[in-house]
């Protein structure tokens, strides 16, 4: 498994007491680190690549908004934050996953991990929002189809919040299969078991407050690796975000570090059995520390001894 990240995500700072800090990278790096994954530093992606999925308004509307060094913090909303950090995490955040399907594809491992932030799986295609600027596994997924050739690739997302964003992208594009085990209610309020999108290439596993590894990994097992062999991808994306654990501050699902052990166990062995083993992730949420570290090395270790 190769490791793409960069130390200029950590200049990436929300206000004091926001939830997506810059220690929240550094726990995750804690975790990989016993791992002795290979490092690639993160590139800025670039616009062409980010404009797949963001409209070309909405890149430029961006660029005026990253604040320059010395004008301190701009608020998109209540939750989404810019400092003069932001400009250069947000695009080596996308070009992260960019470069992960370029190593994956030109078969260097068949394995990546994207440490990155900000997040990406809320930005919808022109909005920013949920502490995400760039859909940076959305960008990845058209990457693979359109550099690449690929006819289908696939993401699974386990972040205990909807990926809205990144099933907006989907939604445009049936070759895109979107699935997502999430807690609902929670933000941002999508996600319900009937969204399946006009090709019918989405699905959805809500789950309620409370839920713990056995209605979480039955989800799994019954909704969504089925429809991933169904749909038979070329390459998988994970959302991996780590916020459904019981620790987490910002939900009440009931994860623990082995359901992330297990998760990994799952994946791995579905892209054995789909595409060569090919399964790009990217971090997502994920907002106690030290269950971060935890959730993260036991996601990416059983990755690695699939």
């Amino acid at each position: 498994m190769l490791l793409f990240t960069h130390p200029a995500m950590l200049a990436h700072a929300p206000p004091p007491g926001h939830p997506e800090r810059p220690a929240r990278l550094e726990a995750v790096l804690r975790g990989l680190e016993p791992l002795g994954l290979p490092v690639r530093d993160a590139p800025l992606a670039t616009r062409a690549q980010v404009e797949r999925v963001h409209p070309r308004g909405l890149v430029d509307a961006m660029e005026e908004a990253f604040p320059k060094p010395g004008e301190g913090l701009a608020a998109l909303d209540a939750d989404t934050f810019l400092s003069d950090g932001t400009r250069e995490a947000a695009w080596r955040a996308a070009g992260a996953v960019v470069a992960a399907v370029d190593a994956v594809t030109a078969g260097e491992d068949a394995q990546a991990f994207c440490a990155v932030r900000p997040p990406g799986h809320h930005a919808e295609p022109a909005q920013p929002m949920g502490f995400c600027i760039f859909n940076n596994v959305a960008v990845g997924a058209l990457h693979a189809l359109e550099a690449h050739g690929l006819a289908r690739v696939a993401v699974i997302d386990f972040d205990v919040h909807h990926g809205n964003g990144t099933q907006a992208t989907a939604q445009k594009d049936p070759r895109l299969f979107f699935a997502s085990t999430h807690q609902s209610p929670l933000y941002p309020g999508t996600g319900l078991a009937h969204e399946r999108g006009p090709a019918g290439n989405i699905l959805n596993a809500p789950l309620p407050p409370g839920a713990g590894s056995a209605e979480w990994r039955a989800a799994m097992e019954r909704e969504v690796l089925p429809a991933l062999h169904d749909f038979a991808p070329e390459m998988i994306f994970v959302s991996a975000g780590f916020d459904a654990h019981e620790a987490d501050p910002l939900a009440q699902m009931r994860l623990t570090d082995a359901d992330y052990a297990w998760a990994g166990e799952r994946l791995s062995a579905a892209a054995l059995s789909l595409c060569a083993g090919k399964i790009v992730s990217t971090l997502e949420g994920g907002y106690d520390l030290g269950a971060l570290t935890r959730s993260t090395q036991a996601y990416a270790g059983a990755l690695t001894r699939a």
